[in-house]
């Protein structure tokens, strides 16, 4: 069988337009269940957070969750959506082995807020995306597949079921269709989750943690030719990074121009996206709603959210993260491209949270996107997962100013904090890493670089003041690197004039 190249991805977007959406589950961080007493503490050991309701045995009744319907109109709100002034729970049907009751409680036709927008800026321009649909449903358990090397179900020995999860809070949030992004669908598709993220966390509703699978998203892809009617889609499953989800679109976006471009069809299906290529896989043919044999849950009475009290919601929203992005950028003096900059990197909150540390915008800037940004993209994790918190940083910092460490070791004392060795000043101890402050040391270093350098002392001594850098390197040198140059050049001029 002849193996055909996958197009360039300039090749792709110059041949076909592409239609994204996004299906983005948030897990909400309530105390109990959606509809039961159960804990939601994350890690617990499987299988002990389950009781007769969330394990769907027979005679068990649900009771909804005041405070997940308070966070979902709340996300709503948030997103500009309408409120349903009255709207229920319908029963999805279908069977999986980490499905309970082999249905889930969610919403159909009728869900609880709908038709809004969240604006994403991207390079100085906004991007409205369109939002169809915030609903509340009910998560499913897990399942772990185990004996294989993959951690997928192909390979794998058994597979287990862990219930802790099943009937935890889960809203769906729904985009529509977004068209006439072009070569940028990638990355609208990054900006818009990383934007909702944001969102939700200033609401303090969720922890939206994409590692722990609190904040997950399903990317919809499909491709046409100009002028065309849109393409068949293609639903890629849990993506649980942002850097994955522009992955999985651009990935996806190549994969089916590849058929087309050959004469072939793109199957309607869900498809996996593997980290560690960046391609996705077939999964199932996906289903539409008559095959989920949607109807009222018949257990649970019909929701009204009170006009008054949806009212009080909204005029309680706290500032949302344009608005408080737009605020810092005042407070730091950045300019917009600077702004921009820390957006894209995900450091918003990283600065702010070490400026409250205590230490400056600038310092806090300079080590988010230079030095940790470095380390994040060569070992592929978000800024936020890179290994350093913001105090960390900030009492990185703090040792600069006291002039224990230079900017050169301070780089050396990150690495450890990177590595988990510990806080800054752990890290110096244990490294044996400081700034030598001894000035009889420092002075006796100078002048055996001044003995061992005469012709250099004598331009020194003749106003060539540019010949100091020979003599300040072999200081630094002699002290491997803990002395600070701007002391010793101080010290050498000082000794030679």
């Amino acid at each position: 069988m002849t193996t055909v190249a996958p197009p360039a991805y300039e090749e792709v977007t110059a041949t076909f337009e592409p239609v994204i959406g996004l299906e983005t589950h948030v897990e909400l961080g309530t105390r109990t269940k959606m509809f039961c007493g159960c804990p939601t503490g994350f890690g617990a050991a499987p299988n002990t957070q389950v009781c007769p309701v969330c394990l769907g045995l027979p005679g068990s009744l649900p009771v909804a969750n005041k405070a997940a319907i308070e966070a979902t109109i709340r996300i709503g709100l948030a997103l500009n959506c309408s409120i349903a002034e009255w709207c229920r729970f319908a029963r999805k049907n279908y069977f999986y082995p980490d499905m309970p009751k082999n249905y889930q409680i969610s919403q159909y036709d009728e869900p609880l807020c709908s038709d809004g927008w969240l604006d994403v800026e991207l390079d100085g321009e906004l991007v409205r995306i369109g939002i169809e649909r915030v609903h509340l449903e009910e998560d499913t358990g897990k399942t772990l597949h185990v004996g294989g090397a993959t951690g997928r179900i192909h390979g794998a020995s058994e597979s287990l079921v862990d219930y802790n999860r099943a009937g935890i809070p889960l809203v769906e949030i729904v985009t529509k269709p977004i068209p006439g992004t072009g070569a940028k669908a990638p990355i609208v598709a990054r900006a818009y989750v990383t934007e909702l993220r944001d969102v939700i966390r200033s609401l303090n509703v969720s922890d939206v943690r994409m590692e722990q699978g609190s904040l997950r998203c399903d990317v919809n892809t499909s491709l046409n030719r100009p002028g065309e009617e849109w393409g068949t889609r293609t639903e890629t499953k849990n993506v649980n990074s942002l850097r994955s989800v522009e992955r999985a679109v651009r990935s996806e976006m190549v994969r089916q121009a590849a058929v087309l471009s050959t004469g072939g069809r793109i199957t309607q299906e869900t498809r996996h996206f593997h980290e560690d290529t960046g391609e996705t896989t077939s999964g199932r043919s996906k289903e539409t709603a008559t095959d989920y044999r949607y109807f009222p849950e018949p257990d649970l009475a019909p929701l009204a959210p009170d006009t008054a009290w949806v009212s009080e919601l909204k005029a309680a929203l706290p500032e949302l993260p344009r608005v408080h992005r737009r605020r810092l950028q005042s407070e730091w003096g950045l300019s917009d491209l600077d702004m921009q900059s820390v957006v894209n990197a995900g450091a918003v909150e990283l600065i702010e949270a070490t400026i409250a540390a205590g230490t400056t915008a600038e310092a806090a800037r300079k080590w988010w996107l230079g030095e940790l940004s470095r380390k994040a993209n060569e070992t592929g994790v978000e800024l936020a997962t890179v290994g350093a918190t913001p105090k960390q940083v900030a009492q990185l910092q703090q040792l600069v100013d006291d002039g224990k460490l230079t900017d050169k070791l301070a780089r050396q004392v990150l690495e450890g904090v990177v590595a988990g060795e510990g806080d800054p000043a752990q890290i110096m101890q244990a490294r044996g890493i400081e700034v030598v402050s001894d000035s009889g040391a420092l002075t006796a270093a100078v002048d055996e670089a001044i003995a061992a350098n005469p012709e250099i002392a004598d331009k020194i001594r003749g106003g060539n003041v540019a010949a100091a850098g020979v003599i300040i390197g072999a200081v630094m040198k002699a002290t491997k690197g803990q002395a600070d140059a701007k002391t010793v050049r101080e010290l050498v001029i000082s000794r030679l004039s």
